[in-house]
This record gives structure tokens, sequence and C-alpha cells, in this order.
């Protein structure tokens, strides 16, 4: 299907130690839901017809991220890194 003909983005994904070792002194913690984040994605307009698929109930179109397409974690990945780079330069730096 889509996953074997689409071009692979190679996106680095951090390494969990990294991103403990980032937390180090830290006094303030938040977390996020990245489950559904994943759902705040929107497919690019116009490309949803390439995640349509068919069950008994009907044919379906994707209009945001789903699971399993093979650059899902690398394009969320490229949102979460510049979510945060924003937030870090304006929280972290003013301590």
């Amino acid at each position: 299907g889509l996953n074997r003909i689409t071009r692979k983005n190679r996106y680095p994904i951090p390494l969990i130690g990294n991103l403990i070792d980032q937390l180090r002194g830290a006094t303030i913690y938040t977390k996020i839901d990245l489950r559904n984040g994943y759902y705040n994605v929107r497919i690019a307009q116009g490309q949803e017809w390439l995640t349509a698929f068919r069950t008994r109930y009907g044919s379906f179109e994707y209009l945001v991220m789903p699971f399993g397409l093979t650059n899902t974690p690398a394009t969320f990945q490229y949102f979460m890194n510049d979510i945060f780079t924003t937030w870090s330069t304006s929280l972290w730096s003013s301590t």
C-alpha cells in the first residue's frame, strides 16, 4: 500500500536518555497527551484521498494523521521539536 511507495522521512527521533538528562535539575514538570496529539496534525489539504480505505460501512479518508503511516512518527517529532523549541527559548532561558 501507501507505506511501500512513500519516500521515507528520516527526521531524527531523540533518545529517551537524552530527554531525561535534559530534565535534570528541573523543578516544574508537565505532561502532554501524545496519543491524541497525533490527531491534531492535519493531513495536507488535497492529500486525504491517499489515506482512503473501505469497510462494509462505506469508504472513508483520514482528515488527521493516523497511526501506522510510515512517516507519522517523523512528522509528529518535527512538530514537537518546533513547539518545544519555541517554548524552551522563551521559558527556560528566563531562569
